[in-house]
């Protein structure tokens, strides 16, 4: 069954809210020592363009 405009307009809310939460972190870590936090915002990155 499909997802209605409601739960892709909050699916899409809660995935902007991550990615900026993320940069934040991603800015203070330039060198990219924490792979982590540069991989899951790619991969977030990635599912809100879909």
């Amino acid at each position: 069954m499909g997802n209605s405009k409601k739960d892709l307009a909050r699916r899409n809310a809660t995935l902007k809210a991550r990615i900026a939460e993320l940069e934040q972190k991603a800015k203070m870590d330039p060198l990219k020592r924490n792979k982590a936090v540069h991989d899951e915002l790619e991969q977030l990155k990635k599912k809100l363009s879909e």
